[in-house]
């Protein structure tokens, strides 16, 4: 029994849920090949088990299910994390802006819990994977303001004058702790690993309308009581290494109490030989493909991968081993 049970713990590939949110592009189905019937195509939540965008298994024995309804009946596969029953702790997503984000902010865990039955608050780290020349995004307030002149405002349009913008490049790195405020800009394509909430209090958002001529719905309110009013820090990308093995390599990008995020570049083009992946007892791993292409074996049992895919692999899973010329962002917890 327990030798049955041990073969069910191998990776398996997620199909995301797409959003259709008013600012997006067609970068994910042109460049990542997600195939989703959606104009625009904003956001694919590649990793979730959000009742708001589930992803659904798509190899294996799991094929066709929800990812949540998975992890109910294998709870191990999550690892020793806190978690809800059938709940990963996080979310990951590729966001494509081609327009500005609204200006927003998200509540921490103790305001979400007390104010919003119970649920996660928000903290996210973004790694952008490409941007225009121009790009840029809100990180903050670029000086301290009161709660009134913020509402002002957002009441006569001023608002973007408090807010500080900094430039976006290719492969930069941000963290958005909960209470700052912020906005993707435009041009901006990035991939992001947030806690498993879907909590967006909106201030400001141009005064745009919807497809069928609505403004979306503001939460000055709420925004107000959790945002940070302080003049915040200009993000500065802090000096990254990589650790180089035989046939790839690893990149630390950022950790905190939710989540831990790595690059991985692989290329065993030349050695001629498939690299282990280290799999983790204690948490789950996932994979999402942001460049190349190779082959994935566990057990007898090869499987190719491309750009775009993301790859489940639950706590204790049967070795894993890549082989192609790719690069990953590897999440865990």
């Amino acid at each position: 029994m327990q030798e049955e049970n041990r073969k069910t713990n191998i990776p398996f590939f997620l199909k995301p849920a797409g959003k259709d949110y008013l600012w997006g592009g067609r970068r994910l189905n042109d460049d990542y090949a997600k195939n989703i019937d959606m104009t625009p195509l904003a956001e694919t939540w590649e990793c979730s088990t959000h009742p708001d965008g589930p992803s659904t298994v798509s190899s294996g024995i799991y094929e066709g299910r929800l990812l949540s309804d998975v992890l109910k009946e294998h709870p191990e596969y999550i690892g020793t994390h806190p978690h809800t029953e059938g709940e990963l702790p996080i979310l990951i997503k590729l966001i494509d802006a081609k327009q500005d984000l609204s200006v927003q902010v998200h509540p921490d865990d103790a305001y979400a819990h007390e104010y919003e039955n119970g649920q996660l608050g928000k903290d996210e780290m973004w790694y952008v994977l490409d941007a225009k020349k121009d790009s840029t995004l809100i990180y903050g307030l670029n000086r301290t303001v009161t709660k009134e002149e913020l509402r002002t405002g957002i009441e006569d349009g001023s608002i973007v004058r408090y807010m500080q913008k900094v430039p976006v490049h290719k492969n930069d790195v941000f963290y958005i702790k909960a209470g700052t405020i912020h906005a993707i800009g435009a041009g901006v394509l990035l991939a992001e690993v947030q806690e498993s909430s879907n909590l967006t209090y909106r201030l400001y958002d141009y005064d745009r309308t919807d497809r069928h001529g609505n403004q979306r719905k503001l939460h000055v309110e709420k925004a107000l009581a959790v945002a940070d009013l302080n003049a915040a820090e200009k993000p500065v990308q802090p000096m990254r290494l990589l650790n180089y093995r035989r046939g790839w390599a690893s990149e630390f990008l950022y950790r905190c109490k939710y989540f831990q995020t790595e690059r991985i570049l692989l290329n065993t083009e030349r050695i001629r030989e498939m690299v282990t992946v280290q799999t983790d007892s204690l948490s789950f791993m996932v994979m999402l493909c942001l460049e190349g292409s190779g082959m994935l074996r566990y057990e007898n049992e090869i499987l190719p991968f491309f750009k775009g895919d993301c790859i489940f692999i639950p706590a204790d899973s049967v070795p894993v081993q890549l082989h192609g010329t790719a690069q990953f962002l590897r999440v865990s917890c």
